[in-house]
């Protein structure tokens, strides 16, 4: 009887919403008809996506690889232990990684401040620069403390 009742009333939304079967039929199945384009657009639009998705990849790789040869342009500099990490992403950018100029000078000017200071040079200029009653102060204090500790320590002195 619920049977005869459904069929003979229907789906009282479907004379509300004009009909459901009509709606799907209505939407296209082609998405370059989806997308108002014709086939020939829409392939050439999918290329192009492709082609700005690759350009994209290799240029992020390309900078991950300069960014690794400046990690290793370091460690060689700081004689710090190699990583596998970076030699892998500087092979699979391949040889035409190359480190721009800007970094490459401030990795040039530390090695060089750095060489200054190393040298004779540099250690005079340092030691022109301390205050030597300071350090004389120390240096006896620091006497006076292993004289004490020793005689405490030894009964001869």
């Amino acid at each position: 009887m619920a049977f005869l009742i459904k069929t003979m009333i229907g789906n009282p939304l479907s004379g509300v919403m004009g009909g459901g079967d009509k709606a799907e039929e209505e939407t296209p199945k082609d998405p370059a008809a989806a997308a108002g384009m014709t086939r020939e657009e829409y392939e050439e639009y999918q290329k192009q996506l492709v082609e700005e998705k690759m350009e994209r990849d290799s240029e992020f790789l390309n900078k991950k690889a300069e960014r690794a040869t400046l990690r290793v342009c370091l460690r060689d500099k700081y004689r710090l232990p190699k990583s596998e990490q970076d030699e892998n992403m500087i092979s699979m950018a391949g040889d035409d990684v190359d480190v721009p100029e800007e970094l490459l000078k401030m990795v040039d000017e530390d090695a060089t401040e750095e060489e200054e200071k190393d040298s004779i040079l540099g250690q005079m200029q340092n030691l022109q620069n301390m205050d030597m009653d300071q350090i004389k102060e120390k240096a006896s204090a620091t006497m006076a403390e292993v004289k004490s500790k020793a005689e405490e320590k030894c009964s001869v002195m």
